[in-house]
């Protein structure tokens, strides 16, 4: 994979490891995407980085996904590398089962679901890019979970 002259998008831009992820790839002469649910975190991350731009997505919802991925390709058809990067982790209480069932499925949709249902919707557009590539960013508490955050 090629590091400059990249149209990236980056999920989850708007804070922690996206925003580095973001940052960096800006640096290397990048045009960079970011996308989230937080309007106020991507504003204000695009303000600070000129021609940065964002659009909003909600990674839990198969319908906000679709709309953003038209929306995404027809504001930035030279799109050739995305970044799955979004995620949550809320605190669980696995004891108080079922009632800590709609965190579990929240993390699912949008920890799992959320990037194979937006990397299988841009797959047919980055298949016509060359080069194009496709990361996923995940956490070692994928496979060493803690306690009180059980589904990640």
């Amino acid at each position: 994979m090629k590091l400059t002259g990249n149209t990236v998008l980056i999920t989850g831009g708007g804070s922690g490891i996206g925003e580095a992820l973001a940052i960096a790839f800006y640096n290397k002469g990048n045009k960079v995407i970011i996308a989230g649910r937080q309007l106020e975190k991507l504003k204000t991350m695009t303000s600070n980085f000129p021609g940065m731009a964002y659009l909003s997505v909600d990674m839990t919802s198969l319908e906000s996904i679709s709309a953003f991925a038209k929306t995404l390709i027809n504001e930035h058809a030279d799109l050739n590398l995305i970044i799955n990067n979004a995620g949550i982790m809320i605190p669980e209480d696995l004891l108080k089962a079922p009632a800590n069932i709609e965190t579990a499925e929240r993390t699912v949709l949008t920890n799992l679901l959320g990037p194979i249902r937006l990397t299988s919707t841009l797959l047919p557009h980055l298949i016509e890019q060359k080069p194009s590539a496709i990361m996923m960013v995940t956490s070692g508490l994928a496979f060493v979970p803690l306690a009180i955050r059980g589904t990640n």
